[in-house]
């Protein structure tokens, strides 16, 4: 009696694996680990995955600059923090320096977006020592720093406390 669900995978040839590989990378961006993982799990062996990812690399298809780059840009316009995105890239495969290097050069204000966020949530200050603690886990969700939790939320206190004119 035959199982149901997926066929088991019929292993690819390298050239065949080089056109599904490029097929790949012209629909998005993908980090070599990436490639390689959907490679082998093409079928392919993982070494013979690991050197078509490289040869593609080698040829400018496959970049892990350009990945951390348009990952960083695309989470930082979604609101996420630089610890969120560095976890990201790093669970990707992506080298730490790579990742600093799109972070750097995306030069975000993690103050302005981490305030836009919580203004955008939270329209008055927190009511009590258990709120506060939920919109700071909140924010750590998102990849904010202990750091810049702290100061957008002594600015809402303190916006909050200011007498209006």
């Amino acid at each position: 009696m035959a199982g149901r669900g997926r066929k088991p995978p019929v292993p690819l040839a390298p050239e065949a694996a080089r056109e599904r590989a490029l097929r790949a990378l012209s629909r998005r961006e993908h980090s070599a680990r990436e490639l390689t993982t959907k490679l082998a799990h093409d079928g392919l062996d993982r070494t013979v995955a690991s050197e078509v990812v490289g040869e593609l690399g080698e040829s400018g298809w496959q970049s892990d600059e350009r990945y951390a780059g348009l990952l960083s840009r695309s989470r930082i316009a979604q609101g996420y923090g630089p610890l969120r995105i560095r976890a990201e890239l790093s669970a990707r495969g992506v080298a730490d320096a790579l990742i600093v290097a799109a972070l750097e050069e995306a030069d975000p204000d993690w103050l302005e977006i981490i305030g836009r966020i919580y203004q955008r949530r939270y329209r008055a200050a927190p009511v009590d020592a258990k709120d506060s603690a939920g919109r700071y886990r909140f924010l750590a969700s998102r990849g904010f720093t202990s750091a810049q939790i702290r100061s957008v939320m002594r600015d809402a206190i303190d916006a909050e406390d200011e007498p209006e004119e």
